[in-house]
């Protein structure tokens, strides 16, 4: 999704003014769709269909953001919500003693430099 800069619609229209998701959303958090088959969009959002097709890869919350170009806040509500309608898959990060997964880590820092 490339929004149009001269788009009257702001980002947290979509999330109808929302700032915060339901359920802490780390942006390491790893996302999948749900489904590997092609679903019925049309009644879902553009951002919930943007978002679902781009996980059909895993991607961590902040690549969505960054791919989207949506600010972090608005994709971490949309996905909590898709999360919660059974849309996607959300693997949040393990951490141990404090400290968050080496491999988590590299996958992110991969996937950022893919950027």
């Amino acid at each position: 999704m490339n929004p149009d800069p001269a788009s009257p619609v702001r980002p947290y229209a979509v999330t109808g003014g929302r700032t915060a998701p339901r359920v802490k959303l780390a942006m390491e958090a790893l996302v999948s769709s749900a489904t590997a088959e092609q679903r019925e969009f049309s009644h879902i959002t553009p951002e919930y269909q943007a978002i679902s097709q781009l996980c059909r890869q895993v991607r961590s919350v902040a690549e969505v953001s960054a791919l989207l170009r949506i600010p972090l806040g608005v994709v971490r509500v949309l996905i909590a919500d898709m999360a919660a309608e059974g849309l996607v898959r959300v693997h949040q990060p393990q951490l141990d003693e404090g400290r968050p997964d080496v491999n988590l880590l590299e996958r992110v820092l991969s996937g950022l430099r893919r950027l």
